[in-house]
């Protein structure tokens, strides 16, 4: 499995990167799949340089935030107005209860169509997984003030090297201050991709909204992961200071992730 950073600025796009977007590839031994994990503010653009918008399999979002998710209103208009027609049918996109709705209203689209001829809009229920080519995408409702957030857990078999199947696991936190469903989902992860929106002492006073990066390492440690990858950083919080938060609570790999690097899992 392939993880690209498309966007990791936390809140809101960066002078760098855009808002939270990550595109994950995989085979399942007869082609590859490409799924979307959020679509958020700035994303639609970046992510043309890893892929054709057509070969999107289908969209994951783990909240309603618009550094989640707003970029799915330029993503419908590409689908209804390219020239010559969209060469796929619709995107199918997970997501909480409102989604449907909110993304219409955004748009300013009456709700019956909105944007339902564009994508296949499913809702999340917590802990059921959903199953797209090779991943296997669980929900887990996480602490965050919005009526629905989730961390997701992604799972894929695919073939290695040498034709053996192989299983990884990469848990992505969402937006989401220290709950149990956040350890769960990262249950043994081989790369647990973790937000740190937060500074330890700077934001001691806000509560149920985002993790430091001390707070994100316990997380990890707690759930046995094998790397941490910090992400959705906003442009003042010091990207230094929540790799050196981190570090004496997870004894494995920490990393901050970057717009354009691409991980394998």
């Amino acid at each position: 499995m392939k993880l690209t950073i498309v966007g990791c600025t936390g809140s809101f796009p960066g002078p760098g990167s855009p808002a939270s977007c990550y595109l994950l590839t995989a085979t399942d031994g007869e082609r590859t799949w490409k799924v979307v994990m959020d679509l958020g503010s700035g994303a639609l653009g970046a992510i043309q340089r890893y892929t054709d918008l057509e070969d999107i399999d289908a969209i994951f979002l783990t909240h309603l935030h618009p550094d989640h998710c707003m970029d799915l209103c330029g993503l419908h208009v590409a689908i209804r107005w390219k020239p010559g027609g969209w060469g796929r049918g619709r995107i199918p996109v997970w997501g909480p209860a409102a989604t449907a709705d909110r993304m219409a209203t955004a748009y300013g689209l009456d709700l019956d169509p909105g944007m339902h001829e564009e994508f296949d809009f499913t809702n999340w229920t917590e802990r059921e997984p959903v199953t797209v080519g090779p991943f296997t995408v669980t929900p887990f409702a996480v602490n965050h003030p919005i009526e629905e957030a989730y961390a997701l857990r992604v799972e894929v078999v695919e073939p290695d090297k040498d034709g053996t199947m192989v299983s990884r696991t990469l848990t992505y936190s969402g937006d989401t201050d220290s709950c149990a469903g956040l350890e769960e989902a990262a249950k043994d992860a081989d790369l647990f991709l973790c937000e740190a929106a937060f500074e330890e002492g700077r934001d001691n006073g806000i509560k149920d909204v985002h993790l430091t990066g001390k707070r994100a390492g316990e997380a990890a440690t707690a759930a046995g992961a094998r790397r941490l990858l910090l992400t959705h950083i906003p442009v003042w919080t010091s990207q230094t200071t929540v790799m050196a938060e981190a570090r004496p609570v997870f004894a494995g790999d920490v990393a901050v992730a970057v717009a354009g690097v691409h991980y394998t899992i």
